[in-house]
């Protein structure tokens, strides 16, 4: 029951009956002074006076303005950069990984780039042809270099002789010198190497994407090479079991398979003069000579390798362990050179991979 008690106010009765509730006795701040009187006052209705509503939120109100919700979105966790924000409905693949992807975009986008590895899959046509007439003259197999009588007996050599021949012309070497030798002077001399430092990206991080992309850029060459040239020849040429170097027969996916092989041992050497491309790209803002600098050190210790006066030094030098891939070819497998080969490899990459990061790390991008 409720008394009137308030002179006969306007409105004092209901602010009265709502005092006197057992769900408003449970909060105090209702139950003092005209502050309370006026809160109840308007509380009163189909709201509980015991549980007033809270005050309006005016988040979702702004959040429907184009400036509200481009701040409302930057609310996730990076996935990549532990303690930054992914905007929603932002891609949640790692940013390097994008990156990386963005990277061999631009390497096999390139049409100087595509034309290089058109050039590689013509080489094995070109040479496969002319060996097929060679072997079908009137001099015969006799009368060709000894390598000719092997490649009579299986087409699987030929892609043995034309990965040792743009190794030796210069042609494989070329192609990842010009993609390494523009990786950062590329950038640099285009003026958006600082805008790719400033993604943020990192500059070890970039440095990392540039030399994975030459990387694939060199398997990829190989590969080219080795694929072509085992399908002219398996057109042109016999085909059958493999006669190895030792004399032994092995099948012909064995062969094949020994072969894919020498084409992977062969892009692990062109990477490592990718490093040392990636580190002449860093010291330059012209491509033009950092591939030059690759293609002159890569002459001279073709040189140096050949001259019998300099058999000390012959070890240490980049290009001296590129075709000691024929014990892969022997029975059982001597993996004596090609062990050699990937220890020197490795290092030359280390090494150089090491100047290039203290070079670009160091230096003071402003293009």
């Amino acid at each position: 029951m409720s008394t009137d008690t308030s002179g006969g106010a306007p409105g004092t009765g209901a602010r009265a009956a709502s005092a006197t509730q057992p769900a408003s006795a449970t909060n105090p701040a209702s139950a003092a002074g005209p502050v309370s009187a006026a809160v109840t006052s308007t509380a009163a209705g189909p709201a509980s006076a015991a549980d007033p509503a809270p005050p309006a939120d005016p988040a979702p109100a702004a959040a429907t303005s184009p400036a509200a919700g481009r701040h409302a979105a930057a609310v996730r966790p990076r996935l990549d950069r532990p303690g930054e924000e992914l905007p929603a409905g932002a891609n949640p693949v790692p940013a390097w990984i994008r990156f990386f992807v963005s990277e061999l975009r631009l390497t096999f986008g390139r049409p100087r780039n595509l034309a290089l590895l058109g050039v590689l899959a013509i080489v094995p046509v070109f040479f496969g042809i002319v060996f097929r007439l060679t072997l079908s003259s009137v001099n015969g197999p006799g009368g060709g270099p000894p390598f000719l009588n092997q490649l009579a007996g299986n087409g699987v050599f030929l892609a043995l002789v034309v990965l040792t021949f743009t190794l030796s012309l210069l042609l494989l070497p070329l192609s990842v010198g010009v993609v390494s030798g523009d990786a950062i002077a590329g950038e640099s001399g285009l003026g958006t190497l600082r805008g790719l430092l400033t993604v943020p990206s990192g500059r070890t991080r970039l440095l990392f994407v540039k030399y994975a992309a030459i990387m694939t850029f060199s398997l990829v060459a190989c590969l080219v090479v080795c694929v072509v040239s085992l399908i002219m020849g398996l057109i042109l040429f016999h085909t059958g079991q493999v006669t190895l170097l030792s004399g032994t027969t092995v099948s012909l996916g064995s062969g094949v398979l020994r072969v894919l092989v020498v084409a992977v041992y062969a892009a692990v050497a062109m990477m490592s003069l990718g490093a040392i491309g990636l580190a002449a790209s860093t010291l330059t803002q012209h491509p033009v000579g950092a591939i030059a600098g690759i293609l002159v050190l890569t002459v001279a210790s073709e040189i140096c390798d050949q001259v019998q006066q300099l058999s000390a030094i012959h070890p240490y030098l980049p290009t001296h362990y590129w075709l000691s891939w024929d014990g892969l070819f022997r029975s059982p497998v001597d993996w004596t050179g090609a062990e050699h080969g990937l220890v020197s490899f490795a290092v030359y990459a280390v090494i150089f991979g090491a100047i290039a990061w203290a070079r670009l790390t160091s230096a003071d991008v402003t293009t």
